[in-house]
């Protein structure tokens, strides 16, 4: 079974629509609960194995390169041991940094890692999205891998069923032969209007990927608005017959989003919730808020609870 130590996490995106909190600010250092959503991503590739980190960043993102710096500020390993306790204790972790100097889009970026991927197969795991499951990483990149060594296909992606109203926002895979819990395809197209969707399986922010890639990344046009897609780079694989297969998230996986106002609030909700210290407490405080009463007002003797 191949092995897969190498991931990227592409953070260079502009994250214009969450302005003006992103203004100044990376949307994959917006934090989600006590953590931000990016090291969240880094604990689940962690958690499935992957050792070898290479995050992709940007203009405005040095924040992300000195939230993972081990030595940052004099503080030493043991108190960036409780940084992030799900990652060095997993052993040996290495991050590396490259910038995409432009956004030019998600194939773009990930060709940025050619230097670091070589000749090995790597997966990528977007870093405005976190899988959890329960609160906890979820194990969908370690199926992926299982698939990858098994089939050894040219690359799988995760997906997962979305409304039919919402498939004109992702990229959308057509199976080949029935789903499952894996199950190949025979064309992904990026965001279809809901007639033109070939189902309603959506690609999911995480993908493992052979080494071949690259070279498809390197043929694929750009779109009209002048960025290279990976999806069209991977329907180009497809179109030259390399097989793709897809793995469903598993029930009780779930994605969040740092994409849209609506979507990280959801999330940091969510996480802030599952807290183990403060989380009950919260929990009370929204049913509170919920059930029309204004806790802060109450405290103050502004407010009748009864």
């Amino acid at each position: 079974m191949t092995t897969i130590r190498k991931v990227i996490i592409p953070a260079a995106g502009l994250g214009t629509r969450l302005y003006p909190i992103t203004k100044a600010q990376p949307k994959e250092m917006l934090p989600l609960g006590r953590k931000p959503a990016i090291q969240i991503v880094a604990e689940e590739a962690v958690a499935n194995g992957l050792d070898q980190i290479l995050i992709i960043t940007g203009q405005h993102k040095r924040a992300i390169e000195d939230h993972f710096d081990i030595g940052l500020n004099g503080h030493s390993s043991a108190t960036n041991h409780n940084f992030f306790p799900n990652i060095l204790s997993n052993g040996d972790v290495s991050f590396f940094f490259v910038r995409q100097s432009r956004p030019r889009g998600l194939g773009d970026a990930v060709a940025e890692a050619l230097p670091f991927v070589g000749d090995e197969p790597f997966a990528v795991a977007l870093g405005d999205a976190v899988i959890t499951e329960g609160g906890c990483p979820a194990g969908v990149l370690q199926r992926m891998g299982e698939l990858f060594g098994d089939r050894r296909p040219a690359a799988v992606v995760a997906v997962r069923q979305v409304p039919d109203d919402a498939v004109s926002s992702y990229g959308v895979v057509e199976p080949s032969n029935g789903v499952g819990e894996a199950f190949s395809i025979s064309d992904i197209i990026e965001k279809p209007q809901p007639s033109e969707a070939p189902s309603n399986f959506a690609v999911t922010a995480r993908y493992i990927f052979s080494p071949q890639i690259f070279s498809y990344i390197a043929r694929t046009p750009k779109d009209d608005s002048g960025e290279v897609q990976l999806t069209d780079a991977m329907r180009l694989m497809l179109q030259d017959g390399h097989d793709i297969w897809a793995v469903t998230l598993a029930s009780g996986e779930i994605r969040y989003d740092v994409g849209n106002f609506y979507e990280y609030a959801k999330a940091f909700i969510v996480m802030a919730l599952a807290d183990p210290e403060e989380g009950t407490a919260l929990s009370q405080y929204v049913k509170e808020i919920v059930n029309g009463r204004h806790p802060a007002k109450a405290a103050n003797g502004e407010e009748d609870w009864e």
